[in-house]
């Protein structure tokens, strides 16, 4: 096998096992503030929450796949191992900024569905 497509493959594999992880994680802690946005309908909140996985998976795994291509030559280990580096960093600061992202959404909803609550009482 030629180090190119062991390239592509550890990037991957690597991606997305890491996208995985991070949209479990967002899934799992963003689900309270949904329930506070959305009024305590849990039903709701939790639809909401699976069509943002969905979103989240969706972005990220096509942003991986787009870039995907290597446009320089893969003659050694260490060129494979300095390209994964540079590939892998740039997903992670993609799904870095994405979590930032979704996280300033959620606490502005959360700002905004108190203020509601505070102006209903």
């Amino acid at each position: 096998m030629n180090y190119i497509i062991l390239t592509y493959s550890v990037y991957l594999v690597v991606t997305i096992l890491l996208t995985i992880w991070v949209a479990r994680t967002l899934f799992a802690n963003g689900r309270i503030f949904l329930i506070e946005i959305f009024h305590q309908d849990a039903t709701l909140a939790d639809s909401v929450n699976k069509l943002l996985l969905v979103g989240f998976y969706l972005v990220n795994i096509g942003y991986a796949v787009y870039t995907l291509k290597i446009w320089h030559t893969i003659d050694s280990t260490q060129t494979m191992i300095e390209t994964l580096s540079e590939k892998i960093g740039w997903i992670i600061l993609v799904l870095g900024a994405m979590h930032f992202f979704n996280l300033f959404i959620l606490f502005n909803l959360r700002r905004k569905a108190r203020e509601v609550a505070k102006a209903a009482v």
